[in-house]
């Protein structure tokens, strides 16, 4: 992996200066698959309660940045911080050595992910999909694991469902599911990858309720997603991503209402034809 000078003096001017550190702060990140180069240098800082959305077209290496503030992917290049820990390594007088699996466990069990496909046990019922991590990983007790999940089934709108299994519920009832199973870990840091890309439109916003409320609650969330109300409405950043870079950010009024650069204008003119023609799918008998 190579050495970015520029992440360790940032981070040490950041903490010279008494600024508030971001819970989740990415310098120069590179990552590349087969010699093809998915990231090619991002920069983004998150703070506490912030909500930010990526935006981009489909292979312009959103969810490969998402996988690797969760570890699930691991970095060619540069460094990512979550809560002030370097994700993945420790830093030995400016050489990285590779945490240990049992060491990025520790750190991934802190932040939440919520995938495109739901990814639930089929075996087991909602409430003991929600509880199987608290239990396995945090050595929570199961009745308190069991009345924990029972109350983030409640808070996601699924009370009546504790003992359903995921083929009996529809996908937007499995997302949300997902979610709390998520939530059950009482994470610092929620990653949301397109999470009703896979929902027929007319479930989208049993989901989108769930998560506008997890962002009125202040957690902190990145949220991959092509859906521009939430993104204008919840977010408190916007990143459009292309070609793993970024290629314009800022606040939604300013990105998703008045972009600059002609790559993001073409990207949100199609995806508003794309919402209008499938607006008018909806509507026909």
């Amino acid at each position: 992996m190579s050495e970015t000078t520029s992440a360790a003096s940032t981070a040490a001017a950041r903490t010279r200066t008494g600024e508030e550190q971001p819970l989740v702060h990415a310098v120069n990140v590179m990552k590349s698959f087969h010699g093809n180069e998915v990231l090619k240098g991002i920069d983004l800082d998150v703070h506490r309660g912030e909500v930010v959305c990526l935006l981009g077209p489909s292979g312009s290496g959103k969810t490969t940045f998402l996988r690797c503030i969760n570890q699930l992917e691991a970095i060619d290049g540069g460094r990512i911080w979550v809560d002030g820990d370097l994700v993945g390594y420790r830093d030995e007088g400016g050489h990285l050595h590779h945490l240990t699996d049992k060491q990025v466990a520790t750190q991934r069990r802190e932040i939440g992910m919520v995938f495109q496909r739901f990814n639930l046990f089929p075996h087991m019922t909602a409430l003991e999909n929600v509880m199987e991590a608290p239990v396995q990983v945090k050595g929570v007790g199961k009745k308190q694991a069991r009345a924990r999940g029972l109350e983030l089934l409640e808070q996601v709108g699924l009370a009546d469902k504790p003992n359903a299994y995921p083929a009996q519920l529809s996908g937007g009832q499995q997302q949300r599911v997902a979610i709390a199973r998520a939530l059950a870990m009482d994470p610092k840091l929620m990653l949301f990858d397109e999470p009703t890309s896979a929902l027929d439109p007319e479930l989208v916003g049993e989901v989108l309720r769930v998560m506008r409320e997890l962002a009125r609650q202040g957690m902190t969330m990145i949220v991959v997603t092509h859906e521009m109300g939430f993104a204008r409405d919840v977010a408190d950043h916007v990143v459009f991503m292309d070609g793993g870079v970024v290629v314009e950010e800022g606040k939604p009024k300013d990105v998703i209402r008045n972009p600059q650069h002609e790559r993001t204008k073409s990207f949100l003119a199609r995806m508003r034809t794309e919402d209008a023609e499938e607006a008018t799918d909806t509507q026909q008998p």
